[in-house]
């Protein structure tokens, strides 16, 4: 028997927006379910039957927002915690998207897109990476212990608070200190893309993570090397 089609919750209160996505994404192969403000959503998500695979959540909504639906849903202990958070946003605001980021979502798109790199990035989001066996050992490199396993990262013996896709970001910078990794490299190994796309969300993200591991005045060791990427580096330790 053929796979069932992967299911995406769609949240928006634009019904319109709503009718375009849910006939734009049942064409691309996927079954999907339709909430119009957040409350809807997170009951939605937390009922085993209609549990969604994946979630686009429109950023600005009355009531509950998406941000703040994004930061009930990674609350929540157990699967539906994890589950993968697409954010649309109207506004190609920085604080914007450092707010929807830091609620835990995992990618992002700024109204209008095309609906075909949405369903590129959906499917990204839906490719799961590999489970870390319990007991594997932390990742020790200068002041950072990144533990993959226990999902847990230390900074100087600080523990940072970190969304998931900033620990898989720096989990990524871990096992390869010193080595300069393009954005390209960083979009294939933390968000799974495999095609073309044009964003600013590894910088986005990697600005987020060098805020935290920065805090209370620790010194730098993510550093952008310009014109290529960026690279975790801990010798010399200057800004």
């Amino acid at each position: 028997m053929p796979d069932d089609p992967p299911h995406v919750l769609v949240v928006d209160d634009d019904p319109s927006i709503r009718r375009a996505l849910q006939r734009g994404l049942r064409l691309a192969g996927y079954a999907v379910t339709l909430a119009s403000d957040g409350e809807r959503a997170l009951d939605l998500i937390a009922t085993a039957a209609s549990a969604p695979q994946v979630v686009v959540l429109d950023v600005a909504m009355p009531g509950l927002t998406g941000i703040d639906v994004c930061a009930a849903l990674r609350a929540r202990s157990g699967p539906s915690g994890q589950t993968p958070v697409l954010m649309l946003s109207a506004r190609d605001e920085i604080t914007d998207r450092i707010a929807g980021l830091e609620s835990g979502a995992d990618d992002y798109l700024v109204k209008p897109f095309d609906l075909r790199e949405l369903d590129l990035r959906l499917r990204a989001l839906l490719r799961r990476r590999p489970v870390v066996a319990p007991g594997a050992p932390a990742l020790l490199v200068g002041p950072l212990r990144v533990d993959a396993g226990a999902h847990t990262a230390m900074c100087d013996g600080a523990v940072l608070d970190l969304t998931r896709r900033e620990f898989a970001l720096l989990e990524v910078f871990a096992r390869n200190p010193g080595l300069v990794l393009t954005r390209d490299q960083l979009l294939d190994r933390v968000w799974g893309y495999d095609f073309d796309v044009r964003t600013d969300v590894v910088d986005t993200f990697v600005s987020y993570l060098r805020r935290k591991l920065e805090a209370d005045g620790r010194p730098r060791v993510l550093h952008t090397v310009r014109g290529i990427g960026f690279v975790l580096r801990v010798s010399g330790r200057t800004a």
